[in-house]
């Protein structure tokens, strides 16, 4: 047992921590848990867990369900809404095989092989995401936005300010190292933005953003959705992923230059071309459901054509300005993933679109300083600028046919990933809604 493990185990004892959720999450993202007294977490460190993983989506078959829990000690927390109860610690685990190997259909292990990539060649893959999210009121059948506020707008009294500063509050005890929190543009919509670190850190962050917002909304009386287009007419949620490569040589940025379009350099330019050249494959993970579509449509600021700038926000990939004394924070911003997605699939997609562009030296096309959403189609194909899948299915057959994207997913993920989606849209597909009754019923 290592030093991280006894530490945590002498914590458990000081605190008197009664349960731990050994948790772990399925091919979509979301959060399972097997739980275990604290008095059974050294076993759980030495030995692992065995768990019936036949029924998680995307995981084993019934006659192959046996499978083990590695908890990964560096994750474990005391959970801060446990303490006047039963108190509860989490721990991120792996998911094995019976055989003790890491699980294909782990989604964890898709981003530590990517990971792992990066490092082959001399990288750490840095990621920032910005997790917007909407609090509702449940009155009878309808959902109702929570506020009426718009972006970055104020007021001390507000209720949507204690639940924002609540939830905050507990990502600083979760050691979620919070940046900023405000209202975002639609009503009842909220961003709450934690500090960037390396990809696996931030993936784990991510999940537990989720379960921390959804569960001090219940608290008030509220619930928190993700869902990316939750209001007709209204701007959607997005996931907006800062990112930055470190040359694990030198500790220093792999991405500045000062001599560089945008101070990027050779790798950062090569980066972005990958991502751009994969990124309607890379829809279908970043952008995983039916949902997501309706977010991805010009006018509400989530970018549609895949282009390339500094100061545009129209642009699929924006580059932020650094300053001065601080080039390390050299990076680039992708714009289109949204807060429905797999956090660890997509950031293993997103870091191996941009390792393919620096390993076959694309070059990307020239940035673009317009407005994109006002150009003609016409003048979008003159510039050479393509644009995202307009659904799920398209964004699926575009995944079908990207090697590098599927290799990243790896043949178990992709498969099982691929056959629930495309069940999904099929559903949505045939489904009549009340649109089609409003707009047909009578006139037809």
């Amino acid at each position: 047992m290592d030093d991280k493990s006894r530490e945590i185990l002498e914590t458990t004892k000081a605190e008197g921590v009664q349960f731990i959720d050994l948790q772990f999450t399925d091919i979509f993202g979301t959060t399972k848990s097997v739980t275990i007294p604290g008095s059974g977490l050294e076993e759980a460190l030495e030995r692992g867990v065995w768990f019936d993983g036949s029924s998680i989506q995307g995981f084993a078959r019934i006659q192959e369900s046996d499978m083990f829990l590695r908890p990964d000690p560096v994750t474990y927390r005391i959970l801060p809404w446990t303490r006047n109860g039963s108190l509860r610690a989490r721990i991120i685990c792996d998911v094995h095989g019976p055989d003790g190997s890491p699980y294909e259909g782990d989604p964890r292990y898709a981003l530590k092989r990517a990971v792992a990539h990066a490092e082959k060649l001399d990288f750490m893959y840095n990621t920032g995401p910005e997790l917007e999210f909407f609090l509702f009121r449940n009155e009878g059948s309808t959902a109702v936005p929570h506020d009426v506020g718009g972006y970055f707008d104020f007021s001390p009294g507000d209720e949507a300010q204690r639940v924002r500063s609540e939830i905050g509050s507990n990502l600083l005890d979760l050691r979620i190292h919070v940046e900023m929190s405000h209202h975002e543009v639609a009503i009842g919509q909220h961003e709450i933005d934690f500090r960037y670190s390396d990809a696996l850190h931030t993936a784990d962050n991510a999940v537990t953003f989720k379960y921390t917002v959804k569960g001090v909304a219940a608290k008030h009386g509220l619930f928190a959705t993700f869902m990316p287009k939750p209001i007709f007419g209204q701007n959607g949620s997005g996931m907006h992923v800062h990112q930055s490569l470190v040359d694990v040589k030198t500790g220093d940025s792999a991405m500045y230059d000062p001599k560089g379009e945008f101070a990027l350099s050779k790798v950062a330019r090569q980066f972005v071309a990958g991502q751009l050249a994969h990124a309607r494959a890379l829809a279908a993970v970043v952008a995983p459901t039916v949902n997501s579509y309706k977010r991805l449509t010009p006018g509400y600021e989530a970018p549609v054509y895949v282009c390339w700038a500094q100061r545009n926000r129209s642009a699929l990939i924006r580059v932020p300005r650094y300053s001065p004394g601080r080039e390390n924070s050299t990076r680039v911003e992708l714009r289109f993933p949204d807060p429905s997605c797999c956090p660890y699939l997509a950031f293993a997609v997103m870091l191996e679109a941009g390792l393919d562009g620096i390993e076959k030296g694309m070059e990307p096309p020239a940035p673009v300083s317009d407005d994109v959403f006002h150009w003609t189609t016409e003048e979008r194909e003159a510039h050479g600028v393509d644009v995202l899948p307009g659904t799920l299915e398209e964004a699926l057959n575009e995944l079908a046919g990207d090697e590098v994207l599927r290799r990243a997913l790896g043949d178990h993920i992709y498969t099982a990933y691929d056959r629930a989606k495309r069940s999904e849209w099929d559903d949505y597909r045939i489904h009549v809604s009340e649109w089609e009754i409003d707009r047909y019923l009578h006139t037809l």
